[in-house]
């Protein structure tokens, strides 16, 4: 049962009290958190931590996805056009500090409580918000100041700090998240941090900072591969989770996330929501109505999953020119479980359905994380999102491994080959894949290279399309060093040229595309006018985006977001992301 919920309820009004003023660093604590009073019980850390849980994205799932090259969208997000401003304000940069303050103010007052258990462990959570905080400013900006005590209205020194590096905050990071690991309780939650989380999130911040200074050519990376690992090892040897898995891979892939309640087997901590509280997202609505920038799968991706037997489909004849019901026939069954193909239901139904092209640009519909039609109007979907998973923790063992050049077949059999046993997928082979690296990868990830280029190749395509709408491509391009791959020309479908289509493989029509206005328009077709409705390019792909033709990414400066105006005009000590001025 959803009984957690109430408990993001009932503290939103703490929340409100301690953050209600957006200020900048030399916001005061309000009266009504007075530490004189307050800090003295175990249930007054708890009180004030959970208010730390607003920092975590409300619904994520389409963000670092729809804002890069895994959903294609009708009209694409500024990210995608490259038309990226140095922002006017703190808020519209993100360059904003109140939730540092609150962690720090915890932080310099939690000592009073007389519960020496409960110091451990909220001293933990809070250090694990911080090292959290801190990670997202790092990765949207590279160097940010550092600060751990709470800044006074008139600590001018402070306000007015520059930049420190990226190398001392992300040292300070880490020592965060291992004060985190060693203090907070060892229990399972799904929906509350714990040791695992905090081990979780330092697998996610080693794996990201050691192949971004990789690929950037910034020094010190290694040490960041290597707690990845080690958190990675940690959490993986305890056996606090697993793939979760009824021995059907048919459908566990897509159980896992349409799940009204987060499975806590694998979902190390979700967002959850409550019909009976009124917090709900709209997944269902963002995926079956054409109101909502007809999201779509795109075709590179689609190209990417190998077939059943561990074989490319890149390496078939023409393999761009299959149509849908073929293509999509013995492939990987994760493919089957995020977006519609034939014989597809939805939960709760028997009725068929085919791809539905007036909702989705690319002609690969979603339905990764879709219910029941009854929380199809915006706003009623109630399934928990997760936030971190195991599948990520091992996916992240892997590739630092790799990145390291250290990943032995044993690893690989102890991580990304337990997903692929979900699914029923042969196993990944290092000395297969380093000794034929796949090309059709090859040509999307340019800077990958040396002897241990074919399995880092592999272990990406694992990713995309294990993590896929989970909002970790953006992050991952950077990291990379792809950016390119964000201003690629999109595809969709196959389609030889006008016609009438059958996408169930069921002997009925689902789709016309014509060029003549047709005599009658039966009911349960959908009629598209070429030119019009679809556009198909000159090798009968669907070009998603034809009026599109300005996107761009700047290699110079679009790896980190711009300081806003404001702040560099109030700190002269301050500078500009390059190229940025």
């Amino acid at each position: 049962m959803k009984t957690n919920i109430i408990k993001y309820t009932l503290f939103a009004f703490l929340f409100v009290v301690i953050s209600c003023d957006d200020d900048y660093l030399d916001r005061s604590p309000l009266s009504e958190v007075s530490s004189d009073v307050f800090f003295q019980k175990a249930s007054d850390l708890e009180l004030y931590t959970n208010a730390f849980y607003f920092m975590f994205p409300e619904i994520s799932i389409y963000d670092g996805d729809a804002s890069s090259d895994n959903i294609i969208l009708y009209s694409p997000s500024d990210l995608v056009r490259g038309s990226r401003v140095v922002p006017t304000s703190a808020d519209d940069a993100g360059w904003t500090w109140d939730d540092l303050r609150d962690i720090n103010f915890f932080l310099a007052n939690y000592e009073k409580c007389i519960d020496e258990s409960a110091r451990k462990h909220y001293s933990g959570v809070a250090k694990f918000f911080r090292a959290y905080f801190y990670f997202e400013k790092v990765k949207r900006f590279g160097d940010v100041p550092w600060y751990e005590e709470v800044i006074e209205p008139d600590d001018e020194e402070a306000l007015q700090k520059a930049r420190d590096s990226r190398t001392l905050v992300m040292d300070k990071v880490l020592t965060d998240i291992d004060y985190a690991i060693a203090n907070m309780n060892d229990n399972t939650s799904v929906y509350t941090v714990t040791k695992w989380t905090a081990l979780a999130l330092k697998s996610r911040i080693g794996l990201f900072e050691g192949t971004f200074r990789k690929y950037h050519g910034i020094d010190g990376y290694e040490k960041f591969l290597n707690a990845c690992v080690s958190a990675s090892e940690e959490l993986m040897n305890s056996g606090a989770y697993n793939i979760y898995s009824t021995g059907n891979p048919q459908v566990d892939y897509r159980d896992l996330f349409t799940a009204h309640d987060a499975i806590g087997e694998e979902i190390i901590l979700a967002r959850q929501f409550s019909g009976e509280q009124s917090i709900d997202h709209n997944v269902n609505y963002y995926t079956i109505t054409s109101s909502y920038g007809m999201p779509g799968m795109p075709k590179d991706l689609v190209n990417s999953y190998l077939m059943t037997d561990g074989s490319r489909f890149t390496d078939k004849p023409d393999y761009n020119k299959i149509e849908f019901t073929e293509e999509v026939q013995s492939r990987d069954l994760r493919l089957s479980q995020t977006i519609r193909t034939p014989g597809y239901t939805r939960l709760g139904t028997s009725q068929t359905l085919p791809p539905d092209l007036a909702a989705t640009i690319t002609g690969y519909q979603l339905i990764k994380y879709v219910n029941e039609t009854v929380y199809d109007s915006y706003d009623t979907g109630i399934n928990d999102l997760p936030l971190f998973r195991f599948a990520e923790v091992l996916l992240n063992y892997a590739e630092a491994k790799a990145e390291l050049g250290t990943l032995t077949q044993n690893d690989l059999d102890i991580s990304v080959n337990k997903l692929r046993d979900r699914v029923n997928m042969p196993h990944m082979s290092l000395a297969e894949a380093n000794a034929n690296p796949d090309n059709f990868l090859a040509a999307q990830y340019v800077n990958v290279g040396g002897s241990n280029k074919g399995i880092v190749l592999e272990i990406r395509r694992e990713r995309r399309i294990e993590l896929f709408m989970e909002n970790f491509r953006w992050n991952d391009l950077m990291r990379w060093k792809e950016g390119q791959k964000i201003v690629q020309d999109f595809r969709g479908m196959y389609f030889p040229g006008p016609g009438s289509y059958d996408l169930e493989n069921d002997g009925d029509i689902d789709v016309v595309i014509y060029t003549e206005e047709p005599a009658s328009k039966p009911e349960g077709t959908l009629f598209l006018k070429l030119g019009e409705d679809i556009v198909l390019d000159e090798n009968n792909l669907i070009n998603p985006q034809p009026e599109i033709d300005d996107r761009k990414f700047d290699e110079s400066k679009d790896y980190l977001y711009p300081l806003p105006i404001t702040e560099l005009l109030l700190n002269s000590n301050l500078t500009q992301n390059p190229n940025w001025e």
